[in-house]
């Protein structure tokens, strides 16, 4: 593990493994970069460097308030710089947007890789105050109820499936990333529907989409494909539900940087 700081001075944690032409991967909400070991190392085995990283108020990353999604574009810009090389970027659920929005801001990427983005197009939106509530639930020492809120309300989870989730060990994992949940939930408010910036941007994009996820998922990549005719959109049939199949996700972005 590596340490790189961010331009307010956040120390964000850092991993790389293989070697070839670099890719970024940035993980979805409630997630760490060790979630993100068997796609790194499937990228490693392609020929290609891996990089994972803890955003900030995950894992081994540290925060600094007030939470704000232009500090996650500037930790990524820390991570890129520190790699020493031009890199693509794999941006897996709100990761994707967080790649998106940043590669509208101008950070340099080789390639973008878009693996279900939760964009809402202005649909369905969570209420407007959810991030002040979630903050609130955090200082108050609830991290825990934080998430469980952010499932219900941000992601949509219904109540069986939370409560399930409450009674396992995974959710003594998970509540200390309830901080994490106020990023995710400024992030996709700010960039539910993407701006001209973003959906301009430069580099080739790949979109990514599996099968038998989500419908708003699989609304949104292909909403995304269109206001990005210059998109290339696939489906992937190996991921099934809203994840990432390591090999066959490794398999494109491989071909795709040669």
């Amino acid at each position: 593990m590596d340490m790189v700081t961010s331009a307010d001075g956040t120390p964000i944690a850092m991993h790389s493994s293989g070697a070839g032409p670099a890719v970024v991967i940035i993980n979805g909400a409630l997630s760490r970069a060790q979630d993100s070991a068997e796609i790194a190392s499937a990228m490693a085995d392609a020929g290609l460097r891996a990089i994972t990283y803890d955003r900030r108020a995950r894992g081994e990353s540290g925060d600094t308030p007030p939470a704000a999604p232009e500090r996650e574009v500037e930790d990524l810009a820390a991570v890129i710089d520190a790699v020493g090389t031009d890199a693509a970027v794999l941006g897996h659920s709100s990761g994707a947007v967080l790649a998106l929005f940043a590669a509208g801001e101008g950070l340099p990427m080789t390639h973008l890789f878009l693996s279900e983005p939760p964009f809402r197009f202005g649909e369905g939106e969570p209420a407007p105050d959810l991030a002040e509530r979630l903050q609130r639930m955090v200082d108050a020492g609830n991290p825990g109820d934080a998430v469980v809120a952010f499932q219900r309300e941000g992601v949509g989870l219904p109540d069986a499936m939370i409560e399930q989730f409450r009674a396992s060990p995974a959710f003594a994992e998970t509540a200390p990333l309830g901080q994490s949940t106020v990023y995710d939930t400024l992030l996709t408010q700010r960039v539910s529907t993407p701006t001209e910036a973003m959906h301009g941007v430069r580099m080739p994009v790949t979109i990514l989409c599996g099968i038998e996820t989500m419908p708003i998922l699989a609304t949104a990549a292909k909403k995304l494909a269109e206001v990005m005719p210059d998109a290339e959109y696939l489906r992937v049939p190996e991921s099934v539900g809203h994840r990432v199949h390591p090999e066959a996700t490794a398999r494109i972005v491989a071909d795709r940087l040669g």
